[in-house]
């Protein structure tokens, strides 16, 4: 980690490669509170005026940045339709780990006026092929918003960078290669990712 400590995480085996699987909801509250400080103090310089956490790990660290950054509120984007949501504000998702389809992200259309014309920054938990990050942006474009940054407690290779629109940022509280199998066990795949744009000093 950033501060020289280290952080033990299974190997998730998906076949011809792994990952370090990272769970927030299930980290101490210890190593949740160092990930947002980290992210937080990464993302102070973009003048966020609005926290949008993806659903559903990604509140955890979501609501925790948006306290951070001293915000009153945030907006939490769900998998649920509840009764008086709009079509209009549905995208579907999918994730690298939970890949089925069918599921769709919401927005409450009764939050639109915390994100009308104001900084977004859009928070996950993990950004590893990208494809919940891409749907939370277009989830925001349906509601005229365009995030200015994304930030993830922890990156997870390079596949998301396929694709990726370099106009939005993205900060880490740290990173972890994909791992490929060999004899005897597992090595680095890449190199691990580091945010586009490095936390000021």
């Amino acid at each position: 980690m950033r501060d020289g400590s280290l952080l033990r995480l299974p190997l998730r085996d998906y076949g011809d490669f792994a990952i370090a699987g990272f769970i927030a909801n299930q980290a101490s509250f210890e190593v949740l509170d160092t990930l947002v400080r980290w992210l937080a103090h990464d993302v102070t310089g973009i003048g966020a005026e609005v926290v949008v956490g993806l659903p559903t790990i990604g509140h955890v660290i979501g609501a925790g940045v948006a306290r951070a950054l001293r915000h009153k509120n945030w907006v939490a984007a769900g998998t649920t339709r509840k009764i008086w949501y709009d079509e209009a504000l549905c995208v579907p998702t999918q994730s690298v780990t939970a890949p089925e389809n069918g599921r769709r992200m919401w927005l409450d259309p009764r939050l639109m006026d915390r994100l009308s014309g104001r900084r977004v920054l859009l928070v996950d938990d993990v950004v590893s092929s990208g494809s919940s990050a891409r749907a939370g942006i277009s989830l925001l474009q349906r509601a005229g918003v365009v995030p200015v940054a994304l930030g993830v407690a922890m990156i997870q290779g390079d596949a998301w960078r396929h694709g990726w629109d370099p106009g939005i940022p993205v900060y880490a509280a740290f990173s972890t290669p994909r791992f490929r199998p060999v004899a005897g066990g597992w090595e680095p795949l890449d190199a691990p990712s580091s945010s586009p744009d490095p936390p000021p000093s």
